[in-house]
């Protein structure tokens, strides 16, 4: 699944610290560490605009292309952003196999339009918007989609539920929340709110 994993092209960090790292982001360089496999963690200077463009899209495989150091092929492990939240700032990277079983967070999608929010008042919420789950890297999906459209009023998806790559291994909490319909008219929500609002009840 990841012979085509994004390419990300990059040199080597000879000096470290906040200083070094800004003068690297003011030239359009992300600072980012490598490290894993019992070798020394390796800092780099990727190229932003292309890897913060390949983060967005859901990537979490790459191989690197450090000058002077060659090809390495990584997982993305961690993120950091500026105090704002808005800005990255810098990545963390381990080295991997593609036999290698790792465990990772994979972004959900859903698809379709639940037939619960043709009834009035209800809402469609998604508490989890990533599944945490196990698998060799070959193995690792960009992305679950998981359809919704027999979600009803009331109606709930649990992370237990979701149908996962052959493969993938579901290790994050079964019963959490993925999608819920919720409201509605009529339905348990307004006779629960009713009964509460009723005298002696």
């Amino acid at each position: 699944m990841h012979e085509n994993a994004p390419v990300l092209k990059g040199t080597q960090r000879e000096r470290k610290g906040t200083r070094y790292a800004r003068r690297d982001r003011e030239q359009g360089r992300l600072p980012a560490i490598v490290y894993g496999h019992g070798q020394d963690p390796l800092a780099v200077a990727l190229e932003a605009r292309d890897t913060i463009g390949h983060i967005a899209k859901g990537e979490k495989v790459f191989k690197l292309k450090i000058e002077g150091v060659g090809d390495e092929l990584v997982l993305l492990r961690d993120l950091q952003y500026d105090y704002l939240g808005t800005n990255l700032v810098h990545a963390d990277f381990s080295r991997v196999d593609l036999a290698e079983k790792v465990t990772a967070h994979v972004h959900v999608v859903l698809k379709g339009d639940a037939k619960g929010l043709k009834s009035a008042g209800t809402v469609l919420t998604h508490p989890i918007t990533e599944l945490t789950v196990e698998c060799a890297i070959s193995a690792l999906p960009d992305q679950i989609e998981v359809n919704i459209e027999d979600l009803d009023v009331h109606g709930t998806v649990f992370a237990k539920d979701v149908v996962l790559p052959e493969g993938v291994t579901l290790t994050g909490d079964p019963d959490g929340v993925v999608a819920h319909v919720v409201g509605g008219k009529g339905g348990d929500d307004a006779e629960d709110s009713d009964e509460a609002a009723a005298p002696g009840a």
